[in-house]
C-alpha cells in the first residue's frame, strides 16, 4: 500500500476521544523485560490460576469496549495503541507507529468478511487512509504484515479459555499500571516451536478488560477505556495493492515477528 501524502480522514471521532486522555498523563511505561516465569514472581502452577485465568479470558470474550493504552515495543518508546470491541463483535486495534519501521500509524480491522491491515494518522503524519484485506476470517495475517500488538486483545482467548490447551498459568504479582484486577503469568508447555499463544502476563480487570500485558514484543498499559460503538469502521476506504510491511523497507519482513492468527 503507497502512503501519499495529504489531509486524510484521519482518526474516527471515538479514537480522537480517546487519544486526548494521554494528555496530562505523567510517567512512562517501562522497558519490556525479557519474559519469564521466574522474572514474573510466579506462585506455584495449580488448578485454581487456570480456573480463574480461564473465567476472567471468558469474561474478556464477551466484552465491549473501546480503550486507549500506551505499548512500549523492543526500541523503548512509548506509543499510543487503541483498541476497540464493538457490539456486533468486529474489532479494531490503532497502532501509532507501528508499521514501516516505526514510521506509519497502522491498524488492525476484523469484520464479517475478514481482517484488514489499514494507514491511520494518529501520530500527525499526514496520510490517506485505505484499508487492504490480508486474511479471511479465521486465517493467519501474513507475518510480513503484522504488527504484533493487535494478538493481546482478542486472538489467544479462545486458547486461554481452553482447559485442554498446552498451557502453564500461575497468578503473579501485578503489573505497574494494571490498574486492579489480576495478573497471570502464561507459558506454553507444547513441545512445538510454534507457541499456542504469545507467552508472557496478562492481567484482566474482574469483568474482562485487559489491564496490563508483558510479552516478548512490549509492554501494554491501560490509560482509560469508554463505552463500545455498534460496529468499528474502517479509517478509509477498501483498496488493492500491498499491506504495509513492517520493516523500513516497504515489502521488506521483520525476522523477530511471529506469524499471528487473525482471531
Amino acid at each position: 500500500m503507497r502512503l501519499p501524502s495529504g489531509s486524510g480522514r484521519g482518526l474516527t471521532a471515538l479514537t480522537a476521544a480517546l487519544t486526548l486522555g494521554l494528555s496530562g498523563c505523567g510517567g512512562g511505561t517501562p522497558d519490556p523485560a525479557p519474559v519469564t516465569t521466574s522474572a514474573a514472581t510466579a506462585a506455584p502452577d495449580g488448578p485454581d490460576a487456570r480456573t480463574e485465568f480461564a473465567g476472567l479470558a471468558a469474561s474478556a470474550l464477551d466484552r465491549r469496549y473501546a480503550a486507549l493504552y500506551t505499548f512500549t515495543g523492543r526500541d523503548g518508546v512509548p506509543r499510543r495503541v487503541v483498541a476497540t470491541v464493538a457490539n456486533d463483535g468486529s474489532w479494531r486495534v490503532d497502532i501509532a507507529n507501528g508499521a514501516l519501521g516505526g514510521t506509519a500509524d497502522v491498524s488492525i480491522v476484523r469484520n464479517q468478511n475478514g481482517v484488514y491491515q489499514c494507514t491511520v494518522s494518529m501520530s500527525g503524519t499526514p496520510v490517506t487512509p485505505g484499508c487492504v484485506h490480508v486474511a479471511e476470517k479465521g486465517e493467519k495475517v501474513p507475518r510480513r504484515y503484522d504488527p504484533q500488538v493487535q494478538r493481546l486483545f482478542r486472538q489467544w482467548l479462545t486458547v486461554f479459555t481452553d482447559r485442554d490447551s498446552a498451557l502453564s498459568v500461575a497468578a503473579v504479582q501485578p503489573l505497574d499500571g494494571a490498574q486492579g484486577g489480576a495478573c497471570y503469568s502464561v507459558d506454553s508447555t507444547s513441545a512445538s516451536l510454534d507457541a499456542p499463544v504469545d507467552v508472557g502476563v496478562y492481567c484482566y480487570s474482574a469483568d474482562g478488560l485487559l489491564t496490563a500485558a508483558r510479552v516478548g514484543f512490549g509492554v501494554l498499559q491501560l490509560v482509560k477505556q469508554v463505552g463500545a460503538p455498534a460496529t468499528v469502521q474502517f479509517p478509509g476506504p477498501e483498496v488493492g495493492g500491498e499491506a504495509m510491511g513492517m520493516s523500513a523497507v516497504q515489502g521488506g519482513s521483520d525476522p523477530s515477528a511471529g506469524a499471528s492468527a487473525a482471531g
